[in-house]
């Protein structure tokens, strides 16, 4: 960790909670997202739902890009002192974390579906006006 990047307690980050004072957790790692907020692709609600929490879950389910992965050190200004995190806060992504990747799985089984049910409409619409 570079000398000018601290330790913070996780409610401190937490007061961090607003589009022109942002600030999200990512995998224990403290970020100051505030001048991304109005360049973020999906927006600043979604940046905002991750705030006063761990947001590791959120930014690995949005499946951010290689190039959005870069940008992540622009923004780096610590870490949390993970004792400090309340349990219910916690995001565990180890590899042997079943809640995570059950998640995981169960949305992945979501989306297929939902691609599946348009992809039937979409055949039935051209059924009928065949």
């Amino acid at each position: 960790m570079a000398p000018n990047h601290k330790t913070f307690v996780f409610n401190d980050v937490a007061k961090h909670n607003k589009t022109k004072d942002c600030w999200v957790i990512i995998h224990g790692k403290v970020y100051d997202v505030t001048s991304f907020m109005e360049d973020h692709p999906g927006g600043s609600e979604v940046i905002l739902a991750s705030t006063g929490k761990d947001g590791t879950f959120d930014f690995e389910n949005a499946g951010h890009s290689d190039e959005a992965r870069e940008l992540m050190p622009k923004y780096y200004i610590g870490e949390v002192d993970q004792s400090t995190v309340p349990a219910k806060h916690l995001v565990d992504m180890s590899a042997g974390n079943t809640a995570y990747t059950s998640e995981m799985s169960r949305q992945n089984v979501i989306r297929i579906l939902q691609f599946m049910v348009a992809i039937m409409i979409f055949g039935l619409v051209y059924a009928v006006k065949a």
